[in-house]
């Protein structure tokens, strides 16, 4: 096994998927049922052999903490494996972690004296399957300083990343977080493409090191690795591109950003179809969680005509009853309860909610803890939602917050 240190970013404040975080770090909102955002990356570190793992954490992390305590024991420190959770500590200077590169370069002590080859930068808001140890055999194989991984996406859509300039060596000579204006360079691995940054890279230790050091001195820098440290870095840097290889195995490459409300709606509903999007079934590529104890689902009344408990296209967690209710294209996590003459559409509910009797909701995302009252209608009237004080996006996602 080669001499590799992951960093995890897990310390945003999630602004963007607000009001889910405002209890909670992004990378611990619960997704997909059982699961924590974070815990995709996780997986993706385990099923490729990588096991010492700093996790960077900030905002709200109690949840995320606890997350990481309870399900994420299977690493053995006799043999040198683990998962750390990293707070600020003012090591450095008086600050919090003030951007992507700081939060890495306020622990460089630690990393210095886990002495790696390479440092493995990760974000734990993303959802996608990826083996890292392919990466970084293409990291040692083009003898790189640095590697970015990259996605391939419509070039309509290169506003919303940060876009590497490639070339037929597959080194990176350009990089423009974001870019506003012009004709980004088509994609050297599709000409019908761009390179899209995926925010995952690959260092050498002392590349890394070196660059944050500069990166720190340097007046006006907002300390992120997109917008400074890879800009600079490609300049007197061999750094080269790595395409995303999709362990998904469906026919479109899957990697989700789920930092807004829209996105991750959407990411969860792509679990629900017959034949889904992102498949959680595969057992060469498992995904882990914390199980949490809970009974297993259970369905109650079968009056036809009158109220039925039963759920179609939906992923249904342990802890789950569906009491005479109907759910539809839905996801409902462990402890969720929807009592008689419910109807559920297209909605996702976290942990341990309780929908009263003749209750209606559609696209929906009820949040931890909530108790809907009877005959409450959520998502059938978009200014009836606004009115309780509920949070609609433009897209028409509604969501009820927990504000206790």
């Amino acid at each position: 096994m080669q001499n590799i240190l992951a960093i995890l970013l897990a310390g945003g404040a999630g602004e963007r998927l607000f009001p889910l975080t405002r209890h909670t770090a992004k990378p611990a909102v619960p997704f997909g049922g059982i699961y924590r955002i974070i815990d995709f990356t996780l997986s993706n570190c385990v099923n490729s052999n990588i096991r010492r793992v700093f996790v960077l954490a900030q905002y709200k992390a109690l949840d995320l903490i606890r997350h990481l305590r309870e399900g994420w024991t299977i690493f053995s420190p006799e043999l040198g494996e683990f998962i750390e959770v990293i707070t600020p500590m003012k090591r450095v200077h008086d600050d919090w972690f003030l951007g992507t590169a700081d939060a890495v370069y306020q622990n460089a002590a630690s990393i210095a004296a886990e002495a790696p080859d390479m440092v493995l930068i990760l974000s734990g808001d993303h959802v996608y399957k990826m083996d890292y140890a392919e990466m970084i055999d293409w990291h040692t194989g083009h003898d790189a300083d640095v590697t970015i991984a990259t996605l391939q996406i419509a070039p309509g859509e290169a506003s919303r990343f940060g876009v590497a300039q490639i070339e037929r060596d597959y080194r990176i000579t350009g990089f423009e977080e974001k870019p506003r204006h012009g004709h980004p360079k088509r994609s050297v691995f599709n000409p019908e493409t761009v390179s899209a940054s995926m925010g995952i890279y690959v260092f050498r230790t002392e590349v890394l090191l070196a660059a944050l050091r500069e990166d720190a001195d340097r007046p006006g820098s907002s300390h992120d690795f997109g917008k400074d440290i890879l800009p600079r870095l490609i300049e007197t840097s061999k750094a080269v591109a790595y395409d995303f290889h999709d362990l998904n195995g469906k026919s479109a490459r899957y990697w989700r950003d789920v930092g807004t409300i829209d996105a991750y709606y959407d990411a969860n509903m792509d679990l629900v179809s017959v034949l889904p999007e992102f498949n959680l079934y595969d057992r060469k590529w498992p995904v882990r969680t914390r199980m949490v104890q809970q009974p297993p689902a259970k369905f109650v009344f079968a009056q036809e005509g009158r109220r039925m408990g039963v759920a179609i296209d939906s992923i249904v967690s342990p802890g789950c009853i569906v009491s005479g209710g109907r759910v539809v294209r839905s996801v409902l996590s462990p402890g969720v309860r929807v009592n008689s003459f419910c109807d559920i559409d297209s909605s996702i509910l976290l942990n341990d909610i309780e929908i009263g009797r003749y209750s209606r909701i559609r696209r929906a995302i009820i949040d931890e803890h909530v108790r809907i009252p009877e005959n409450t209608h959520i998502g059938l009237d978009r200014d009836e939602d606004l009115a309780r004080g509920y949070t609609v996006t433009s897209s028409g996602i509604t969501v009820v917050s927990n504000l206790a």
